[in-house]
């Protein structure tokens, strides 16, 4: 279960981009943040993994506070897709989708076949895909390396902030679908 209890975040300037935000998140369920650019949708994901830390309020996962936790190893138990992909540049696509599974130490040929596994769900067919690099695939191949990497290790938590933008019309008619495989697959390795 994720908890925002009075969540505030103030940015230089004195703008607030999150004020007194009180949010209950159970586990094994979806959450969607709607509103207009600015509202604090990213800003509340971000806080949410500690890539910054709230100025008021505190943020509890499975009833920690994360303020109690180290942000790497919090970070660890979280499948995150940013809005610009974040992909590793000198990186191959299969190493991008296997980064985590490799700081969780599973052993090569596990992690190949989950890599595999993902290229395979988001569309992007590992013997054609896995040795490029970032540079070489367009804007919505990015983030499908992203939503696949954010996947990678089964977390627990899936956080996604806009991770569809780019995606072309081809594969978002199938995303339906992709979606369905995912929360199968997600389920499934539960």
């Amino acid at each position: 279960m994720i908890q925002l209890e009075n969540v505030t975040k103030r940015f230089p300037g004195g703008s607030n981009a999150v004020l007194n935000l009180t949010l209950e998140i159970p586990d094994a369920q979806t959450c969607v943040l709607i509103g207009p650019s600015g509202c604090g949708k990213t800003t509340t994901l971000r806080m949410i993994n500690r890539l910054i830390d709230p100025d008021m309020g505190r943020i509890m996962v499975d009833g920690v506070d994360t303020k109690t936790e180290d942000p790497a190893a919090l970070r660890l138990r979280m499948g995150y897709v940013i809005q610009q992909t974040g992909l590793f540049p000198h990186m191959t696509v299969g190493d991008n989708v296997g980064t985590v599974p490799r700081l969780w130490k599973w052993d090569s040929e596990r992690i190949k076949k989950r890599v595999d596994e993902l290229l395979e769900l988001v569309g992007l067919p590992p013997g054609e895909y896995r040795a490029r690099y970032p540079h070489q695939l367009s804007g919505g191949q990015r983030q499908r390396v992203g939503f696949a990497r954010a996947l990678a290790a089964d977390p627990p938590i899936l956080l996604m902030d806009e991770p569809f933008g780019a995606v072309a019309r081809r594969w978002s008619s199938s995303r339906t679908t992709s979606k369905r495989r995912c929360s199968s697959a997600t389920a499934s390795a539960s």
